[in-house]
């Protein structure tokens, strides 16, 4: 233990004395040697040796079990920490001296990690590499389903007489404001690739390498809007479409589609905050484009197109089921047809919410009895004991004039007879007995059949897939849903036939897993500009 109290500090450097150093076993020496750093310039020397990203791997939550060090905490009078005064303080820290040759928790020498062992194999960093993404055919289940991306379009899902095929695009490209603003998401990141001039070629490389028909953009921050993102689409054929958050924030969403393949009929901003409500104070935003598609002969149905980005804040269910709810009021009220109907819809987005949670079990299912929920299970980001307060029924006030089955609702006064006081009394009585039963419903319902384009678990591992990632979490965030015939709605995902009023799922883009993400250091990285994948899917319309 005395040849481990030689950390001394001399003319502002941190040394080790020399005397006892050799006793210390080899790895502990090297250890003793990344701490040698001159620390005249502590905020200078931190930064440039990225403490941050060293002292934790990426991917793991703030609140680990293992100390995190921030530039903050290092002064020009700062001492090492006394890792080895006593095994105390290892255990104080649930640490252990003979863990120190397996892991490089405070290993401070480089960004990189000096060999394999230092990191778990599914996080270890690479700062090159590409990760192919393939095609997975729907349409023909009896050959193979994946081809790689280069390859062209399974020729049995190829455009025929009374058909229409087209394709969509859902992508959180990640503002730049938002991405400075939480630079802590990025640690992993080497610094180059979050630079938006750095970022927006690349994501204009992969919009048209794509080439899709219809875009559903989010976290589109306006300036780079205007000046660059808009323009250039235009100049690839696209009719751009945007509505930026309310309360003066700097981005929003943006649905584009393809002069050739579609006609605007109607652009339906929704905008979720409300000042009469107080539970609706988040500036979040959707945005529903009715599309009539562009066919030689015939007459064909419109397509109803949403895109959205739900409130992030795991905590508050209640307002992500308000805000979805008035995003489906919407899509019903655009999608209804003159028959009862509706035309069939794609509703893209960044939910915040994973897969099997009650908001995306709702979508799926289209109901939700909501009795006893507590509002930070709504969307099954985490698991903690925050949040735990239950959801009230109803959970959105009567005059936000949405229903429990998420339509918008027709105010009708009973029609009374003014010279009998007491029909007039019996009728009103009645009205209140109904508005009561409303209120106190836990059921919420929609009446659309959607279902997703992606399975959110590789078949024959059940590794689940990730669309977002980085510094903290990995997990499936973003989606893309779509009508489907009521029969085969409880189908396996990706996998229903479309009856009348639906569609038919031909192909979709492959996701990856949190481990294939990390083999390129996570998002973003020098190929992937956005900390989320491009969701992609090709329908088909049967005419």
């Amino acid at each position: 233990m005395e040849a481990w109290r030689c950390v001394r500090r001399s003319y502002g450097r941190c040394v080790v004395g020399r005397g006892r150093y050799p006793m210390l076993p080899r790895h502990q020496r090297s250890l003793g040697r990344d701490w040698t750093a001159p620390w005249e310039n502590p905020q200078r020397s931190c930064w440039s040796r990225h403490i941050s990203s060293c002292m934790r791997w990426p991917g793991h939550y703030s609140r680990a079990p293992y100390p995190y060090f921030s530039s903050r905490q290092f002064a020009l009078n700062w001492r090492p920490p006394y890792l080895f005064e006593s095994r105390t303080h290892f255990q104080y820290w649930n640490w252990r001296p003979d863990n120190l040759s397996q892991t490089s928790l405070i290993h401070l020498s480089s960004y990189v990690m000096n060999s394999e062992g230092d990191e778990p194999a599914s996080k270890r960093r690479k700062h090159q590499g590409t990760i192919k993404r393939h095609w997975e055919y729907i349409c023909n289940h009896n050959k193979e389903k994946t081809k790689i991306l280069e390859d062209s379009i399974d020729p049995t899902c190829e455009d025929s007489e009374n058909k229409f095929d087209f394709s969509v695009m859902s992508y959180n490209i990640l503002s730049q404001n938002l991405l400075e603003d939480n630079s802590h998401l990025y640690r992993h990141c080497r610094r180059p690739v979050l630079h938006w001039s750095f970022r927006f070629p690349n994501i204009l490389k992969e919009i048209k390498h794509f080439d899709a028909d219809v875009l559903c953009l989010q976290e589109v921050q306006e300036d780079h809007y205007g000046t660059e993102i808009r323009p250039s689409l235009e100049s690839l054929g696209y009719h751009c479409e945007y509505k930026i958050r309310t309360g003066k924030k700097p981005d929003g969403c943006a649905i584009c589609f393809k002069h050739s393949k579609f006609s605007l009929l109607s652009v339906n901003p929704v905008e979720f905050y409300r000042p009469d409500v107080p539970l609706l104070d988040r500036d979040n935003v959707g945005l529903v484009l009715l599309l009539q598609p562009k066919i030689p002969s015939g007459t064909c149905p419109a397509i109803c197109v949403a895109n959205t980005h739900l409130l992030y804040n795991p905590r508050r269910g209640d307002i992500k089921l308000t805000q979805l709810a008035m995003l489906l009021a919407e899509i019903s009220s655009v999608a209804h047809q003159k028959d009862g109907g509706f035309c069939p819809v794609v509703m893209c987005g960044d939910f915040n919410s994973v897969p099997g949670s009650p908001l995306y079990s709702f979508i799926k299912e289209g109901k939700l009895n909501y009795a006893g929920l507590a509002i930070g299970k709504v969307s099954g980001q985490e698991q903690s004991s925050r949040g735990q307060r239950i959801l009230s029924i109803p959970i959105w006030p009567p005059n936000l004039g949405i229903s429990q089955n998420c339509v918008y609702e027709v105010q009708q006064v009973p029609k009374v007879e003014k010279t009998d006081s007491d029909l007039m009394q019996t009728q009103l009585d009645e009205t209140e007995v109904l508005v009561t039963a409303e209120k106190l419903s836990s059921y919420l319902q929609h009446h659309f059949s959607l279902s997703s384009v992606y399975s959110h678990y590789f078949p024959d591992t059940g590794i689940p897939e990730v669309t977002t990632c980085h510094s903290r979490s990995a997990i499936t965030v973003d989606y893309i849903f779509y009508s489907v015939g009521k029969e085969d709605a409880a189908g396996p995902p990706g996998t229903e036939v479309a009856l009348v009023g639906g569609l038919k799922l031909l192909a979709r883009l492959s996701l990856l897993t949190e481990q294939d993400l990390w083999t390129v250091n996570g998002l973003p990285n020098e190929n992937n500009p956005s900390d989320h994948l491009p969701l992609l899917a090709k329908f088909r319309l049967e005419l």
